[in-house]
């Protein structure tokens, strides 16, 4: 395969791929075939711990040593490319590494890989050619790591933003239930049944983390109803249960945001955890699969947790009651697939409320 054929191949799987560590692992494989090196090492930058490690490299798992350390801390140290004929005649070369891992490195070209601002968060290494390496190899290598700092750059400030939606949403969470408290561990629980249960269905990995923090936002309408209302200990009468049922409205429209795909999973499932699979809930009265995967899988375990946890003056139904309720509502009020997943992990799910029980 020449080298042009081999730069259009990885380039359609670089087009699709939104996983960073697959992405990594393709762009490794793209400068090991097209430089035509035995294999290649992307090490990182750990400023806390001052350390280098490794986020991929063919051959071995995780290599840790301090940011001084061999020839990728000397990158790190100069912020220039080095390359070696015999990497144990350098004297920045550190034999440790091939001392754990039985490996023989013989030649070495490692490049700086820099951010936007010209900082430099990692180095790429291309370890055994079988010729010495040249002029085009070097320029390869460099294109290729500011592609990686690129993408690591761009991966790293998307967990930042998602670090501090987490935290926005936490805080807004908390707001709610000064409104209206449940139970202290009621939105952890949630979050954390509603995980399992999407592994279960089989959503992809990404989704699942999604929903768990876009879950602990299911009642933050709450916040635009009246206390009168919601604190009323006695039952509601009909025009309060019509401003109760606004809630859904309330919390769609503080939460929607037309960028972050969290605020809109946390959005959608505000407004439609009240739907019902009969088409009998509120505030639109959708049915089945109209209602959104997300709001279904909320509403079986906001009402299961609920009804097992003490409120107030009410008590709680035993596990055995709230099970024997929620096969009577399948296909009423909740989705059948979701409930029978609920029922086949009753254990675990269990577990999770007695782990974190009030």
């Amino acid at each position: 395969m020449d080298k042009l054929e081999i730069l259009l191949k990885a380039a359609g799987k670089i087009s699709r791929e939104k996983n960073l560590n697959n992405l990594i692992s393709i762009l490794s494989n793209l400068a090991k075939d097209i430089i035509e090196v035995d294999r290649c090492s992307l090490f990182l930058v750990d400023e806390k711990k001052r350390e280098l490690f490794t986020i991929f490299a063919h051959g071995v798992k995780e290599i840790r040593m301090p940011i001084t350390s061999g020839i990728a801390g000397y990158v790190v140290k100069k912020g220039k490319y080095y390359v070696t004929s015999d990497a144990y005649k350098s004297k920045f070369f550190n034999p440790e590494i091939d001392k754990i891992s039985g490996y023989k490195t013989k030649n070495i070209l490692a490049v700086p890989i820099f951010d936007s601002k010209g900082k430099i968060i990692g180095v790429y290494q291309a370890i055994n050619k079988k010729e010495n390496f040249k002029n085009m190899d070097i320029k390869l290598m460099k294109l290729i790591a500011e592609f990686a700092g690129s993408v690591i750059e761009t991966q790293m400030l998307y967990e930042k933003i998602k670090s501090l939606h987490k935290k926005a949403l936490i805080k807004l969470s908390k707001a709610a239930e000064y409104k209206d408290p449940e139970s202290p561990n009621h939105l952890l629980r949630v979050s954390l049944i509603s995980n399992l249960l999407a592994e279960k269905l089989g959503i992809e990995e990404e989704k699942c983390e999604l929903l768990m923090l876009a879950s602990t936002m299911h009642d933050i309408g709450k916040i635009g109803i009246p206390d009168s209302i919601l604190q009323k200990a006695s039952r509601l009468d009909p025009d309060e249960w019509e401003i109760m049922k606004k809630h859904p409205i309330i919390g769609y429209e503080l939460l929607f945001d037309e960028e972050s795909e969290l605020l809109q999973m946390a959005a959608i499932i505000a407004l439609e955890h009240h739907e019902r699979w009969d088409g009998r809930g509120y505030p639109f009265g959708k049915k089945e699969r109209e209602i959104s995967i997300w709001a279904r899988i909320i509403s079986v375990i906001d009402n299961f947790d609920t009804l097992t946890t003490d409120k107030g003056e009410r008590e709680s139904w035993s596990i055995e009651e709230a099970i024997k309720y929620m096969e009577i509502m399948r296909e009423k009020a909740f989705d059948p697939e979701i409930v029978d997943i609920f029922l086949d992990n009753i254990e675990k799910i269990i577990e999770i409320k007695e782990k974190y029980k009030d």
